[in-house]
């Protein structure tokens, strides 16, 4: 098991946050421009968390040696389903240095632009949605 699908699992934000690296990039579902650094990709960590329900990784790809891993979920927000997968790439220390998230449906794609853009109207990210 990756140890961010672990520390994600384990709703352990601290864990997941301190495997990301210093110039870590967050790409988005719903945005164009990535977020950059561990603090911005906490606060959307942070919020995901609250937004999403019944959160479940259901599969994990890649060998445990290998730089690229991605992450299949599922997850509701109200009544929308949504399925999606983290794609994580690390660097030559082994640090996420890369985390990119598609989802699907585009309705619960909607669904969670909407939710995220409640979540970090008050949040001071380099980013807005």
């Amino acid at each position: 098991m990756h140890p961010f699908r672990a520390a994600i699992e384990a709703r352990d934000l601290d864990a997941a946050v301190a495997l990301l690296s210093d110039d870590v990039v967050f790409l988005s579902p719903v945005v164009f421009k990535p977020y950059r650094g561990p603090s911005a990709a906490r606060v959307l960590l942070e919020g995901v968390a609250r937004v999403f329900e019944d959160f479940r990784y259901v599969r994990e790809i890649g060998a445990a040696d290998a730089r690229d891993h991605a992450l299949v979920f599922q997850a509701r927000i109200g009544d929308k389903q949504i399925e999606g997968s983290d794609f994580l790439h690390a660097n030559e220390k082994g640090q996420v240095a890369e985390l990119m998230v598609m989802v699907r449906p585009l309705s619960g794609a909607l669904a969670l632009a909407d939710a995220m853009k409640a979540q970090l109207s008050s949040a001071q990210v380099d980013q807005t949605i």
